[in-house]
């Protein structure tokens, strides 16, 4: 399996790509941790810690797909360079205004600013793409880039709480420094960065519209939305699940192992070489999601949802990398990075709304259950807009036949 993946690093320059890409994309799953840590160590209280995170959030979901659309038509250098520029601004102005109880209006702001943080996800895929379009060995950089996905979500957060406790400030700091780091290394490897074109296809032909107006991919984002929702609810769920077996440290058991049998169901997608359509992919991927989320029922302790939990992760990264492949084919070639990160936006949004909702549920009937028990719908739904997927990708296909 291994050699699938030592293989894509042939390619001159991917190695220094993916390395300085990865170095700064822990920034982002940083800094919702590091505002709710911060605020909460300097007495803000959770009310306002979630205010300023959710703004962060949604400033993140509409300006990365604006910031991505620039990439496309001008290449990914300045773009990248001025947006992480405003992006360490406001994280700085942020840890800064806060340490030192600025108004706040002052932290809206910022946590504004914060939002301009380039999609280093898909800035990184693109590369990919431009080096390994229509070949077998994208699907593989794909599910790497999924690995490496799940990997900046296990490190950063624990990361940033630790540096945040110990000086309130030094967690979202980190994470400004990590972001200027790496963009800097990112667009100093030129050799890999995908030409500006500006063809058009059979399936777009406006150049001038949002990738988000095109039908497919809008059933795409609404996907990766539910599947998003679904790592919200675990991720909050679990938590008090945990406090209310009195073992609120195995909560991070309960995640890592939602995490880790992601990291290996990705690994192993990427290196089979299925005969299968990724629409088919993607349809067995979101059923097996759907069969095992009736998991929750069987669960009485932290170890049993632990378990349950990783047989869900199993089908998390096959999903998300379906989707990924699926838009590669839907979209044009100059639209490719705006396209990516509108998917990586949905996933965002899909986790933000799920802790949200999975809390007011748990808060209001005082019981983890309330959280948990919306797992099942969520991975329906999933399955629900996925067949939707398939049937629309195939008459998509059918239709470019006929033509």
């Amino acid at each position: 399996m291994l050699k699938h993946y030592l293989q894509l690093f042939k390619a001159p320059g991917s190695l220094a790509f993916t390395l300085s890409a990865f170095v700064a994309r822990l920034a982002l799953p940083m800094i919702g941790i590091g505002i709710i840590t911060l605020l909460a160590q300097l007495n803000y209280g959770y009310a306002r810690a979630g205010i300023i995170s959710a703004i962060f959030v949604l400033s993140y979901a509409l300006i990365s797909p604006q910031v991505s659309r620039l990439v496309d038509q001008h290449g990914q250098g300045t773009v990248v360079l001025i947006s992480a520029a405003m992006s360490v601004i406001g994280l700085s102005g942020l840890a800064i205004s806060a340490y030192s109880f600025w108004p706040f209006w002052s932290l809206v702001i910022f946590s504004v600013l914060a939002g301009f943080i380039p999609s280093m996800s898909a800035m990184v895929r693109a590369r990919w793409t431009a080096l390994y379009r229509d070949q077998t060995e994208l699907r593989t950089a794909y599910s790497l880039e999924s690995v490496l996905d799940e990997l900046t979500f296990i490190i950063g957060p624990p990361l940033c709480v630790g540096m945040s406790v110990l000086y309130a400030p030094a967690g979202l700091i980190m994470a400004a420094g990590l972001l200027a780091i790496g963009v800097v290394l990112f667009t100093l490897e030129k050799t890999t960065q995908p030409k500006i074109t500006h063809e058009t296809t059979n399936i777009e032909q406006n150049q001038k519209s949002s990738v988000i107006s095109l039908p497919n991919v809008q059933l795409l984002a609404a996907c990766m939305i539910a599947l998003g929702f679904m790592v919200g609810i675990i991720d909050v769920a679990s938590v008090a699940f945990a406090q209310q077996q009195e073992a609120p440290l195995t909560a991070s058991l309960v995640l890592s192992a939602y995490a880790l049998s992601s990291c290996l169901a990705g690994l192993a997608f990427g290196a089979i070489q299925f005969k299968s359509s990724l629409q088919t992919l993607l349809l067995w991927s979101s059923l097996g999601t759907a069969i095992m989320s009736f998991g929750i029922f069987f669960v009485n302790h932290v170890y049993m949802l632990s378990i349950i939990v990783a047989l869900l992760g199993v089908f998390f990264a096959p999903t998300m990398i379906s989707l990924m492949s699926i838009l590669e084919q839907q979209v044009a070639n100059h639209k490719l990075t705006e396209a990516l990160t509108w998917l990586l936006a949905a996933l965002n949004i899909g986790v933000a709304v799920g802790a949200a909702a999975t809390g007011q549920l748990i808060e209001s009937y005082k019981s983890a259950w309330a959280g948990l028990s919306i797992i099942i719908p969520s991975a329906i739904l999933v399955l629900m807009i996925a067949t939707l997927v398939y049937y629309r990708v195939q008459q998509t296909h059918l239709n470019n036949t006929l033509k």
